[in-house]
C-alpha cells in the first residue's frame, strides 16, 4: 500500500512514509471488510461515516508539515486511523468525535493498541478545543461549507490548518499558514468528505 499508493504518487516525507508503514489499518475498519483496508478508497464504519482513502490522509497529513514536539488537534476521530497516523509523528493528537458509538468504539480501540499520546473528546468538533489550544496543527476530516474561523484562532504561530472546504459534491483542500496576523491560504486540489456538522460547519438535518 504504502510503495504503490502512496509513495509513488508524491508523498515524500520520511516521517508520513514511516508512519504508514506502523499503523496496521485493517485493524480501524469492521473484520467483514478487512479484506479491503488496505485499498485505496474509503470505507464505510457506521453512523454514515468512513475512514478515508490511505492516500488522502497522507496527503492531509504530509501538507501538515509536522515536528516531533508538535500539538495537534483533530476534527472527527471516525474510525481513529488519521489520529493513530499523527500520533506516530507528533508529541500529541487531541481528536473530537461528534458522534457517541464511535467515540466509544474508537476511545476503546486507542487504549487497546496503547496510544497513550492521543487524547479523545466527545464534543462538537467544529468549535475546536479552545482549553487545549493553540495549536501547531489542525486537521478537519470532514467537509466544511466554509473555513470556520474559530479552528483559525487556535493555531499558534507558524500554525497550519488543512480542511476541506465546499459542498456535497464539490469541495476543495485547503491548507492555512498563520504568519502573526497574516493568514496565507493554499488550494490543494479537490476532495470529497462526508460533511462537517457542527456550530461552525453544517446544521443537523
Amino acid at each position: 500500500m504504502v510503495r504503490k499508493q502512496i509513495e509513488a504518487r508524491g508523498i515524500k516525507s520520511p516521517r508520513v512514509l514511516a508512519a504508514f508503514r506502523q499503523v496496521p489499518r485493517h485493524l480501524f475498519v469492521s473484520e467483514a471488510l478487512r479484506d479491503q483496508a488496505y485499498g485505496d478508497y474509503p470505507l464505510p464504519i457506521g453512523e454514515q461515516q468512513t475512514i478515508s482513502q490511505p492516500f488522502i490522509v497522507a496527503e492531509m497529513t504530509q501538507a501538515l508539515d509536522l515536528g516531533e514536539d508538535d500539538r495537534v488537534l483533530e476534527i472527527g476521530t471516525g474510525s481513529g486511523y488519521q489520529a493513530a497516523i499523527l500520533a506516530q509523528i507528533v508529541f500529541r493528537v487531541y481528536t473530537i468525535e461528534r458522534k457517541h458509538s464511535l467515540y466509544l468504539q474508537t476511545r476503546n480501540l486507542f487504549d487497546k493498541l496503547h496510544y497513550h499520546n492521543i487524547v479523545m473528546k466527545y464534543a462538537d468538533g467544529t468549535k475546536g478545543w479552545q482549553d487545549e489550544s493553540p495549536f501547531d496543527g489542525i486537521i478537519v476530516t470532514a467537509g466544511a461549507p466554509q473555513i470556520p474561523d474559530v479552528l483559525i484562532d487556535q493555531l499558534g504561530e507558524g500554525g497550519r490548518l488543512v480542511v476541506p472546504v465546499g459542498n456535497q459534491h464539490t469541495q476543495e483542500l485547503i491548507k492555512i499558514f498563520r504568519d502573526g496576523q497574516n493568514i496565507r491560504q493554499t488550494n490543494l486540489g479537490g476532495c470529497r468528505f462526508v460533511k462537517l456538522v457542527g456550530k461552525h460547519g453544517w446544521k443537523d438535518a
